[in-house]
């Protein structure tokens, strides 16, 4: 059935146009037409006059949200129901996250994700697999008895996936440490379609450099997990601000990275190659005070997830508060905040002629904003919801 949207102001992820509709039809963009050139054999849909229509925000990097963790539940439920609560804060496509387990359960999670993808409006693009090859110096939250270097095993599934995944044109994105991975396989993963992603490393600035050139593609939650810059040991930072070419996911949360650093980052790098992430946990979208993560009690205190020990265990917010925090607390333009949530990440996984526009072709992957940038409604392959 086709459907125009008209009323809301339209942001395409280029520019603002007023006075403009959007026709949708079989779950993509047909058109973005002057209002009074919209078919008029089509379900007209009346946006408020005060909202915006925008982009479908892309999250590489969800754990979990709406009380599900989907290293303890690796199922097609576990990966449906973390989409559905992510949705509701504009949130249209995402990765689900599973990080450093039993290789038996990050199978298990690879595998319930493919499923999940075959489902059109699962808005689940993929999976992210965060370890298991990372630094034990670096661990984080990560369980260090998880912490191991590919084995065979491990190599021949993953250069496998990323075929079987494009099936429903998924992504896989690996989140390892370059000192514990030769220079050789990187480059063999990234040549069978793994997206690699620096993180949770020790790495020293040069290895670092080295790992850019074998095949690593981007940065995991920048500035986390790994050393801070310093004059004489610049280390994985230096690296991924130099590079031209790397991408750099940010938790713009205020707690992980202060604003003035992000603010750095953003005027440092070419435009498009910083990217927003949550990094959520199961109580993001409820109102939990507490999780379980590996046994141990994961306690929610002025906006942080962290252990009893204090140590940060993933990120309490969605990528809505984190657009907002890039408008207030970064003190950028709202078209480059929406692109960091939106084109940006599209543009990271490869998927930029698919998501992260308003244009014809594209998935109708929409999120419709008040003025106070909260989401109204929000549209996966031009199924509507409304909040």
């Amino acid at each position: 059935m086709k459907r125009v949207l008209s009323g809301a102001r339209v942001f395409t992820g280029e520019q603002f146009v007023d006075g403009h509709c959007v026709v949708l039809e079989d779950g993509h963009v047909a058109a973005v037409v002057p209002a009074p050139a919209a078919p008029t054999d089509a379900e007209l849909v009346r946006l408020p006059g005060d909202a915006l229509l925008v982009p479908g925000f892309i999250d590489t990097q969800v754990n979990g949200a709406g009380g599900v963790l989907f290293n303890d539940t690796p199922t097609v439920e576990a990966a449906l129901a973390i989409a559905a609560a992510s949705r509701r804060s504009g949130t249209t496509g995402l990765l689900p996250t599973f990080i450093t387990d039993e290789q038996v359960k990050m199978q298990r999670a690879c595998e319930a994700t493919l499923e999940a993808m075959a489902r059109p409006t699962s808005g689940v693009l993929g999976i992210h697999l965060e370890g298991p090859f990372i630094s034990g110096d670096r661990p984080g939250v990560h369980d260090p008895r998880f912490i191991r270097t590919p084995s065979p095993r491990d190599i021949d599934y993953l250069m496998a996936l990323p075929e079987r995944l494009a099936t429903h044109s998924g992504r896989l994105l690996l989140t390892l440490a370059p000192e514990r991975v030769e220079d050789g396989l990187l480059t063999r993963l990234a040549s069978a379609g793994v997206l690699l992603a620096a993180g949770h490393t020790a790495a020293p600035y040069e290895r670092t450099r080295d790992a850019l050139r074998a095949g690593v593609r981007g940065f995991t939650h920048l500035f986390n997990a790994m050393p801070p810059l310093t004059n004489r040991q610049p280390g994985p930072a230096l690296a991924a601000i130099e590079s031209e070419e790397a991408w750099c996911g940010v938790i713009a949360d205020g707690i992980h990275v202060h604003p003035s650093l992000l603010r750095m980052l953003v005027k440092s790098k070419p435009p498009g190659k910083v990217y927003l992430v949550t990094d959520a946990m199961p109580p993001v979208g409820t109102d939990a005070r507490s999780f379980t993560l590996y046994g141990q009690t994961i306690l929610r205190r002025d906006g942080r997830l962290v252990t009893e020990n204090g140590t940060l265990a993933g990120a309490d917010i969605d990528m809505m508060t984190a657009v907002r925090n890039c408008v207030r607390q970064l003190r950028l333009p709202l078209e480059d905040s929406l692109r960091m949530a939106s084109l940006y990440p599209a543009s990271f996984l490869g998927l930029e002629g698919q998501l992260g526009r308003i244009a014809r072709g594209y998935r109708a992957d929409l999120a419709l904003l008040r003025p106070d940038l909260t989401v109204l409604a929000t549209w996966v392959a031009g199924q509507a919801q409304w909040y």
